[in-house]
């Protein structure tokens, strides 16, 4: 087997070292969440981890990886013999994004169950992690489910299985840790919650550390094996400094004053719950032991709250995590106390708490694979704002022959954003698990049984008897048990919601370019992004202007990305309706063979008018037509204001088999008083 990069080998990363070395020494901390773009080592830094941790004792056979010394009374391979036991490497367990639940948890042979009688249980990923490291990379790109369950068993340090009468439980204790790309979607907050601490990475900008980044790099892609040689005396250092703070930990003491800090810190940034409160305590009595100390001091607290807070910060999907450390220092000197464990000066060997371990030439960040930078981004061309007989009302003057060109009106900020409505993409699909339509999913309420095409799952145990009770006397049944053959089983099919491609398609054109009337119609384009990250959707964005329409945001599950594509876009030009309506089709299209189940919902964002030329209107009308022939489901934002309405955008609708929303009815309240009203008056009546 390849050896893996040395954990010591890293170039800077500070941060991300410290935070796995103190979950190292303390698993209760509760996991590191690493938050960085791509190529930044954050995969060869877990892996690395877990060469560090010593090795384990597990009772012989288990499969649970029981302790000899104190093995699992609710182990289902028990009970232990203790005197056999094992000695082995601790684990790490990978978990890939598309794994299913049953391979998490385990599953149960129900063909076997029901046949034979016997509980034959196949443990899962959770088993296999216990008492090691699991990492899952990509940590936001995995089903909130999913994650949802893993998070219960690292905080319980069990795992439950509970399937159709058969309950199974075992230890399932490990040091998480989960890395993702944000430009790839974000967590729900109740999730980064469960995350003990988290960690923002970034590639350094020195050019010599970056220099020294490939150098490593390079040398261990050319041999592994010698590569590793060279830095085992440093990794034997911090193996070694591993084992002394863990033993070290629980004589570490935390005092009533750095108690009252974390509280104090706790409290003034306004963290939801005590999660947060508890995780903090145990990070700054794990840096302690870390530094070599048994007393809590102000320090640890004040790095531990730079590790548990940023995270817990944030109050909807647009914050960018973060913590205000003038505000951090103004609370903990305010709180300061007189105990000894409180005084910078009670550090008997000067080894401060975020000391991450033996030099490795490096501060900031690093990586081992050339990271990517952002991708230049073109803005378009400046285009004249023309007039047409069509765009009668609120459309810019036309200049003069020979006037020089106006320029583009500069980004405006967005209005508040705001509850919006709720839009569907009709029928029923067979997408990914979400909030927004309706989908024959994994979770939901039961709507039918039908054959298994594959691995049973979901027994629907009334139609499996169904199906064999009529063939029993001639399969020959003599006991009490039902002779069951694989034709029989069925398996529920279940019906939830799903997540759909929400693709807004913007009009930034000069007829729009009225400062206030842009902040609203992007206020409004925020509050669809953000209903779409609530309802677990991928997003993406076209905006029209001047003589073409340009993908803004290519698919992707980042609600961030699309802000900051929002917050930037510029407005001024003719209206390319028709461009805008084509280049959605052509990018559902290329989307199709990516992602054929998640099914689209064009979110066209325009007052109606299209400029260009004479036939301008019919144009947009065809590609309408095409759009909506190509099965995408729609609604149209008509953004249209002020006393004279054209109504082109309700007539595009028309074409595009679609709803039209006026701008100031996109409001889920604006909808609940309506629907009060004529309630009301039909009382009256």
């Amino acid at each position: 087997m390849e050896a893996r990069y040395p954990f010591s080998a890293v170039v800077g990363m500070d941060d991300l070292r410290l935070a796995l070395l103190l979950n190292a020494v303390s698993p209760q901390v509760g996991g590191v969440l690493v938050r960085g773009e791509k190529g930044t080592a954050k995969s060869t830094m877990v892996r690395a981890l877990a060469g560090l941790l010593p090795a384990i004792g597990v009772v012989a056979g288990c499969r649970f990886a029981c302790d000899p010394a104190a093995p699992d009374p609710q182990c289902p391979d028990g009970p232990h013999d203790a005197s056999s036991a094992d000695e082995r490497p601790t684990s790490l367990v990978e978990l890939p994004v598309g794994v299913s639940e049953d391979r998490i948890v385990g599953s149960l042979d129900l063909e076997r169950a029901l046949a034979e009688g016997v509980k034959a249980y196949e443990p899962g990923l959770l088993a296999a992690a216990h008492r090691g490291v699991l990492y899952i990379d990509e940590v936001n790109l995995l089903h909130d489910h999913l994650v949802d369950l893993l998070l219960d068993a690292a905080a319980m340090g069990r795992s439950y299985v509970e399937r159709e009468g058969v309950s199974v439980r075992h230890a399932a204790r490990f040091l998480l840790v989960g890395t993702m790309n944000p430009e790839e979607g974000e967590l729900r907050p109740q999730l980064l919650d469960r995350f003990g601490l988290t960690v923002e990475i970034a590639a350094t900008r020195e050019p010599e550390q970056r220099a020294e980044v490939v150098r490593r790099r390079l040398g261990y892609d050319a041999d592994p094996e010698g590569f590793a040689v060279r830095w085992q005396d440093e990794e034997r250092v911090l193996a070694q400094r591993i084992v002394a703070a863990r033993e070290l930990l629980p004589q570490v003491v935390l005092g009533d004053a750095a108690l009252r800090q974390i509280t104090a810190v706790c409290a003034a940034f306004e963290v939801d719950g005590l999660r947060a409160d508890i995780v903090m305590a145990r990070t700054a009595v794990a840096l302690a032991a870390w530094a070599g100390r048994t007393q809590v001091l102000a320090e640890d607290v004040r790095v531990a709250a730079q590790l548990a807070l940023p995270h817990r910060r944030r109050r909807n999907p647009f914050d960018a995590p973060g913590l205000d450390e003038e505000k951090l220092d103004e609370t903990l000197q305010r709180f300061a106390g007189e105990d000894p464990e409180t005084d910078p000066e009670g550090d008997p060997d000067g080894d401060g708490p975020d000391d991450p371990g033996p030099d490795n030439g490096g501060g900031g960040g690093g990586g081992h694979d050339a990271p990517s930078g952002p991708e230049a981004e073109s803005s378009a061309p400046e285009s004249p704002v023309e007039a047409t007989p069509d765009s009668a009302a609120d459309q810019p003057q036309q200049p003069a022959p020979g006037a020089p060109a106006p320029r583009e009106a500069a980004p405006v900020p967005a209005d508040q954003p705001y509850r919006t409505r709720l839009f569907k993409v009709p029928g029923t699909g067979q997408g990914v698990q979400g909030r927004r339509s309706r989908a024959e999913t994994d979770g939901g309420h039961t709507i039918r049984a039908a054959r298994p095409s594959g691995a049973l799952q979901r027994l629907h145990l009334a139609a499996t008897l169904q199906a064999a009770a009529p063939h029993q006397l001639a399969r020959g049944r003599s006991g009490r048990a039902l002779v069951l053959r694989r034709d029989d089983f069925r398996q529920q099919v279940r019906e939830g919601r799903e997540g759909n491609l929400v693709l807004f398609v913007v009009d930034a054109s000069g007829s729009m370019a009225a400062r206030q009337r842009m902040s609203a119609v992007k206020g409004a384009v925020l509050s669809l992004l953000m209903d779409a990250y609530q309802r677990r959707d991928k997003i993406g964005m076209i905006s029209f202007r001047g003589s073409s329409a340009e993908l803004l945001l290519p698919p992707t599950s980042s609600v961030e990305a699309g802000a900051a594509r929002l917050e930037l876009l510029p407005t001024g030009g003719r209206t390319p309706l028709a461009a805008g309506l084509l280049r959605a089709h052509e990018t559902l299209r290329v989307e199709r063979l990516r992602d054929p189940l998640r099914r689209p919902l064009v979110v066209l964002v325009t007052d109606g008018r299209a400029t260009g030329t004479r036939s301008a209107l019919d144009e947009a009308r065809r590609a309408a037509g095409l759009l909506a022939a190509s099965g995408a489901a729609g609604v149209v934002v008509d953004c249209e204001s002020g006393p004279v309405r054209l109504g082109l955008a309700g007539e595009l609708a028309g074409h595009l088999a679609a709803p039209a929303v006026r701008l100031d009815e996109l409001r889920a309240d604006t909808m609940t008083a309506l629907v009060q009203t004529m309630t009301m008056q039909k009382k009256a009546a």
